[in-house]
């Protein structure tokens, strides 16, 4: 009856705190649906306020703020306290929201626009961070994939929200509907998550930090002035260049001396982390271009409304949501770390390939079905992206981790849109040229007059340059983004496979040795904390081990402790 030999049996699966991930879920809410929501209000908010000419900074601001901020928010939340640092994100936030709503004037709302991008820079990676140590790593693809599914819904239902709010109320409720949503965040983070108290000596990086910001600030400028108030080749532009790279390099330099650098140089010597933020990157690039340019084409070529024409790219955003749901849940199972990134990059490629299909001719319900394999692709190398990130992570960098990933795919949509922005206007000029003459494409163009409700009105003849002008443009934007799915395709196959359970290699990294991830998680709903690798397969080695101590982990040195919370008492923030 007492077999010696007989297998210790698994560890009882820890409860997933509900209330807590539902809070963090809320954040992102916040995070997500902020943008999408003001976007469709700002053309009343300058008919009110007034400023037309300040009109770009209301949205250039926030995103400066919120990129510059993402990863500061990460290493704070790792060295003070993760949950205290994504309440004050939340908090500041808030305050932000409020101020916007009774701005009285442009400069007003670019200034408190400021001020809530800083919050909202530390809700994406604050959830984030908080859930990679909060949720056991056997439930965090199926919670991650739900996180996925937040950037469809944003982008689907933000434009719809902020219309019905601006039509039936008043765009100042546009700020205030962040208020009673980030209350109940507040509310169900302070009662529903419970972290342990953190033993780190140390202090941010002001140097890094500060260098992160410049560069960060600069890319994000050269993007969004690039080919639209200045051109690429133009001495602002180039200027914007030089000091990213200058502020990257010393940024790099400090960072490998640094005591506690914003961006751990140690993660980076993870080949997977290193490939997961390029994919990050360039998921980011081919996501968010096609999201912006293919509403254009439904709008001028195949005649729909703005609003319309949101909904008609539903297929590419349901794909997405599929897909992050999926990829979650099979990534659970374990053995796919590799398979995933590689079968979503090559759906993705497959994807954009599709897009080429889209011509003047091709009927609108077919335009909207052609959507979908591109969002499948994405959707399922978003979320294998994320989630190879966080399980190559240490626990107490799980904050810096988070906002890395947050950054690398922020940092690529904004360089992407701007180079295939700059392809799909080249392309575009180029078309109406040949075909209306540089005389009328100048009076075409000029003022910002080429809309499609003038386009209506306008001779046969230039209604189907006009059209011919934006498929072209178009499909700049789509080889773009097949040449940067392709990119990815290849980079995907850098990621190595965990090793199977069973396997030497495997007992060497459940051991805490080998060349695998070094990251843990700490189970909180026990009573005492006990490390368990983050990947399923290196869980179901231990589970096999015979040596496995008595909950099924094994035994290590006390020095390898180093990074583990106290699990004996509560998260001071």
């Amino acid at each position: 009856m007492n077999d010696p030999t007989a297998e210790t049996p698994a560890p009882a699966r820890p409860r997933l705190p509900r209330l807590g991930v539902f809070g963090l879920m809320l954040g992102i809410v916040l995070a997500t649906l902020d943008g999408q929501i003001i976007s469709t209000a700002l053309p009343t908010v300058v008919g009110d306020l007034g400023g037309m000419d300040h009109f770009s900074w209301v949205v250039t601001v926030y995103l400066l703020a919120m990129s510059a901020t993402t990863p500061i928010w990460g290493k704070t939340g790792d060295l003070y306290g993760r949950k205290g640092a994504y309440m004050s994100s939340i908090g500041l936030f808030l305050a932000g929201s409020v101020l916007c709503g009774l701005a009285q004037n442009m400069v007003q709302l670019i200034t408190f626009r400021a001020l809530q991008g800083l919050g909202a820079g530390g809700l994406m990676v604050g959830a984030l961070s908080v859930l990679g140590v909060l949720v056991a790593p056997q439930d965090r693809g199926r919670v991650q994939s739900v996180v996925g599914v937040m950037l469809p819904v944003a982008f689907v239902g933000g434009p719809l929200l902020g219309g019905f709010i601006t039509d039936y109320m008043n765009w100042r409720w546009t700020f205030y509907v962040n208020v009673p949503v980030g209350i109940v965040a507040l509310v169900a983070v302070a009662r529903g998550v419970k972290l342990p108290t953190e033993r780190v000596k140390g202090r941010i990086d002001c140097l890094g930090a500060l260098l992160l910001t410049v560069a960060v600030m600069a890319l994000t400028l050269m993007a969004t002035w690039a080919g639209n108030s200045y051109s690429w080749l133009s001495q602002p532009i180039i200027g914007l260049g030089l000091v990213a790279v200058v502020s990257l390099a010393w940024f790099v330099r400090v960072e490998r001396r640094a005591q506690e650098p914003v961006m751990p140089p140690g993660l980076f010597r993870s080949r997977e982390f290193s490939v997961a933020q390029i994919l990050s990157f360039l998921a980011g690039a081919v996501m968010v271009s096609t999201i912006n340019y293919l509403p254009q084409y439904m709008q001028f070529v195949q005649g729909a409304s703005s609003t319309v024409s949101g909904m008609l790219i539903l297929p590419m955003m349901l794909g997405m949501l599929t897909a992050q749901l999926t990829a979650g849940r099979l990534t659970d199972r374990g053995g796919l770390d590799r398979v995933m990134p590689i079968s979503g990059s090559a759906v993705m490629v497959v994807g954009a390939l599709v897009l080429l299909l889209l011509g003047t001719g091709t009927p609108v319900a077919l335009a909207s079905a052609l959507t979908v394999v591109m969002g499948l692709g994405v959707g399922i190398l978003m979320q294998s992206t994320l989630l190879t990130t966080l399980n190559n992570a240490t626990h107490k960098d799980m904050g810096a981790a988070s906002g890395t990933v947050t950054l690398t795919r922020t940092i690529g949509g904004s360089l992407g849109v701007a180079v295939l922005g700059a392809v799909q206007s080249g392309r575009m000029h180029e078309t109406l040229v040949g075909r209306l003459g540089s005389g009328t494409e100048e009076r075409l163009t000029a003022g910002g007059e080429f809309t499609p409700a003038v386009l209506k009105n306008m001779p046969p003849a230039v209604r189907d340059a006009a059209e011919a002008a934006v498929t072209s443009g178009l499909r700049g934007v789509v080889i773009g983004a097949t040449f940067l799915s392709a990119v990815a395709f290849v980079t995907t196959w850098f990621i190595r496979a965990a090793p199977r359970a069973g396997s030497p290699l495997a007992d060497g990294a459940a051991g805490g040795e080998g060349g695998g991830s070094d990251a843990t998680y700490t189970d909180h709903s026990r009573t005492e904390g006990e490390d368990r690798p983050a990947t399923p397969s290196l869980r179901a080695a231990e589970q096999k081990q015979p040596g496995a101590g008595a909950h099924g982990t094994f035994p290590r040195e006390p020095s390898q402790y180093s990074s583990v919370p106290d699990a004996g008492a509560p998260d001071p923030g």
